[in-house]
């Protein structure tokens, strides 16, 4: 909302008019008194907002921290090998295990069409 210089004038005489000149100074300290403690009430309401939603994203993070030590010890290839293998050396499923392909002689290879 912007104001011309002849709106800010009439504004200023009807304000005059209406409380007189002796007035005038009250008014004017009490009004910026109000601005203050209203800019005051405002920073105090982001502060507060600021803590709030500060206190999740740390907590989020230690989280994530924690997530990612247990994946720096965590290797699914071993597992993987555990549940195969029930000796070293013998297989835990009935399925006998399929050749490389390079030791079977009738492997083809990839097929494009």
């Amino acid at each position: 909302m912007e104001l011309s210089i002849g709106e800010m004038a009439l504004i200023a005489i009807a304000i005059v008019v209406l409380f007189g000149p002796d007035k005038l100074p009250q008014i004017a300290r009490d009004l910026g008194a109000g601005v203050r403690k209203m800019r005051g009430a405002v920073e105090d309401i982001k502060t507060e907002i600021m803590k709030e939603t500060d206190n999740p994203v740390s907590e989020i993070k230690r989280e994530i921290e924690k997530v990612k030590d247990a994946a720096k010890d965590f290797n699914p290839v071993n597992d993987i090998k555990k549940d195969i293998l029930t000796e070293p050396g013998t297989i835990a499923s009935d399925e006998t295990p399929k050749p490389k392909p390079a030791d079977d002689e009738t492997y083809e290879g990839p097929v494009s069409r």
